[in-house]
């Protein structure tokens, strides 16, 4: 089994995909003001040089002050909310294609990995989050028998 599908094992929830799949299917065939959870975008890439994790999600319109991440046993989850913009007149739109409402992913990460270890930057609508695969302590230490 190749390194990429093992990762890719680890990261990939099909259930999140269908789910999405399914509401995307949903939201096209109809127009609803229903509130619904919007699970973002995101690319995942492992770098085996620095030994890193960076999952890219596409949060277009946010602002870094409006994303939580948050770590907590061995779970990453990023969540925030997209609004409507005020200054509009809600009764004026003929069309309306952009997703408001709650957004949220979550994902594994590597075992031991500490929170101070996770950084995260915005970059023109994209949230870049990184850590390590492995933290240091985890490494395999070979002990030399006397």
């Amino acid at each position: 089994m190749s390194n990429a599908s093992s990762v890719l094992r680890f990261y990939y929830d099909p259930v999140t995909e269908v789910e999405r799949a399914m509401e995307e299917a949903l939201v096209a065939s109809a127009i609803s003001d229903r509130p619904s959870v919007i699970r973002p975008r995101m690319d995942i890439h492992e770098n085996k040089q620095t030994n890193t994790v960076t999952m890219v999600f596409e949060l277009p319109g946010m602002k870094s002050m409006d994303i939580v991440i948050d770590v907590q046993q061995n779970r990453l989850t990023v969540s925030g909310e997209f609004t409507r913009s005020a200054s509009l007149d809600e009764s004026g739109y003929i069309l309306r294609e952009r997703r408001m409402g709650k957004f949220f992913r979550t994902l594994q990460i590597s075992a031991g990995v500490k929170p101070e270890e996770v950084t995260a930057q915005m970059e023109d609508g994209l949230l870049i989050v990184t850590h390590p695969k492995v933290s240091a302590e985890q490494h395999t230490h070979r002990i030399t028998i006397k």
